[in-house]
Parts: structure tokens; sequence; C-alpha cells
């Protein structure tokens, strides 16, 4: 399956439009998501004072490791790749609890703009037709068959 692109592989597994959609579309909240770290980790770098230099080079050198990570994960949530599963979902269920944070006060729209990516997203992987998608042809025959 190395060096097959996404399409070949949809259409090695049998792929029902509607599931690469929906795949297609989570790939696209989490990428959205990629900038949004990757302009946190930009105006960090920025406002890096001489008073914290090493807490501001680590906060920054975080939000650039996991931009990528994410990144990485997005691309194979697109490419229906199974392991990309596991990391989106640690990813949608951190941006939950920071969501949590936020509720209940002046920044309950926060909560509300980190919440309902994550969900969606989270919706999205667990659906059955998704993961048909993401675990169907295991074995490599073409069946498209889930646990064959």
């Amino acid at each position: 399956m190395f060096g097959r692109s996404g399409w070949e592989i949809a259409s090695l597994c049998r792929v029902s439009d509607p599931a690469r959609a929906r795949t297609t579309v989570a790939a696209a909240i989490v990428a959205a998501e990629v900038m949004v770290v990757v302009v946190l980790g930009v105006v960090e770098a920025v406002n890096i004072d001489r008073d914290r230099v090493t807490a501001g080079v680590t906060t920054t050198v975080f939000f650039g490791l996991y931009a990528a990570g994410l990144a990485w994960s997005a691309r194979g949530l697109a490419q229906l790749r199974g392991w990309s599963r596991g990391p989106v979902v640690l990813a949608q269920l951190i941006q939950l609890g920071v969501a949590w944070s936020f509720a209940g006060s002046s920044t309950a729209w926060v909560a509300v703009a980190l919440a309902l990516p994550a969900a969606l997203v989270l919706a999205v992987v667990f659906s059955p037709a998704t993961t048909t998608a993401l675990y169907a042809d295991r074995d490599g025959d073409g069946e498209g068959t889930v646990g064959g």
C-alpha cells in the first residue's frame, strides 16, 4: 500500500463517497486547528521577552511540534490511514478539556469555539462509516472487509 494515493486506497477498500467526504471534512477541520496552533506559536515567538526566554522558547517549540504532529495526523486521516485516528482523537479530547476550562465565564465563547469542531471531528472519526473506511482491507486482499 506504500506509495498509493488516498483515492487508490479508497477504491481498493470500496469506501463510499459519503465516508470519504466526512473524513475529508474532519481532516480539513483538523488542518484549520493546525493553522490556529501555528498562529499561536508565531505570536508566542514574537512576544518572547528577556524575563522569560526559556518559557517563551519552549512554548514556541511545543506549538511547532504539536502543529507538525497534528498536520501529519490530518494528512493521514485525509488519506484514510488507520493510524491517524488515535492522534486525532487524543488532540480533540485535549481540546475538549481546554474548552471546559473556558466554560462558565465571560470566555464561554472560547469554550464553544473549541468544543464544536472537536465534537464534530470526534463524531466523524467514531462513525461506523469512518471506521470501515479507515480499517477496511487491513489484510491487503482488496476485499474491503473490516477485521478480515
